[in-house]
């Protein structure tokens, strides 16, 4: 990797989940930890994830901040049929756009229920109501499209078609360089551990190092997973820890012979 491609800039987004059945603990989100898992096969770093209720004025809040702030925002839920599908309205708010049915969704859904031999109601029409000047994201699964505008895309909540939308939306987002990352297995717990490591920590600002402990039953102990998207960097922090490590060991031997 270049030292060039080291410098590069990293693209972020943020996701904005909409709902207040997510709230509510009805629905169990499931679409956060998609993103997270697909955004980072793109080197696009998640850096941020809200969640707002039905509500049009938290969700321009909310979306004004974040579009303002990362490369990308991802929305989900809130674009359905009924009363309290209100994201495409708060999204035209946001943005300072009318809002109105637009006539590329209104003949995707007019011809999909016409197969159906369904009416197309009122309701289902506003399946097509889009901020002006949005382009469409499509929908494989259930046909009524979601949609982009700017740096902000906006898909449904329904798991099954977020990722199908996400498929189609992949594509169309930059790459970033993807975050490397080593894990080594430490037998201390973060309480052992904690000073030490801040030091290598401060020592090596190119990385970004995180503990997980983990209890056995009987002992604690810690993986130490390094992260960054420069190599040379992960091995130079690596390298530390397990000097960290052999440390902390040759103390604890000495220790227990002096006691």
């Amino acid at each position: 990797m270049s030292q060039e491609d080291t410098n590069q800039k990293p693209i972020t987004a943020a996701m904005l989940a909409i709902g207040d059945e997510l709230l509510s603990g009805r629905t169990k989100d499931k679409n956060i930890g998609y993103l997270a898992d697909f955004l980072t096969l793109k080197g696009i770093d998640l850096s941020e994830v809200r969640i707002v209720p039905d509500e049009e004025d938290r969700i321009v809040e909310a979306l004004n901040a974040l579009r303002s702030r990362y490369t990308y925002v991802f929305t989900s839920g809130g674009i359905g049929p009924t009363h309290d599908d209100i994201t495409a309205d708060a999204v035209a708010a946001a943005f300072g756009v009318p809002i109105g049915h637009d006539p590329r969704a209104m003949t995707i859904l007019s011809d999909h229920y016409a197969r159906r031999e369904m009416e197309f109601t009122d309701a289902r029409k506003r399946m097509a109501r889009l901020p002006q000047g949005s382009d469409l994201i499509d929908n494989p699964v259930s046909v009524a499209p979601g949609f982009r505008i700017e740096n902000v895309h906006v898909m449904a909540g329904v798991p099954s078609i977020f990722q199908a939308m996400m498929d189609n939306v992949g594509p169309t987002l930059k790459s970033g360089i993807q975050i490397i990352s080593k894990s080594v297995d430490c037998p201390f717990g973060e309480g052992t551990i904690g000073g030490p490591l801040t030091l290598i920590q401060k020592n090596h600002p190119g990385t970004a190092i995180g503990s997980y402990p983990r209890y056995d039953g009987k002992v604690y102990s810690t993986q130490i997973v390094i992260r960054s998207r420069n190599e040379e960097a992960i091995v130079a922090a690596e390298t530390d820890v397990i000097a960290m490590l052999a440390d902390l060991t040759d103390l604890k031997s000495k220790l227990k012979t002096h006691s």
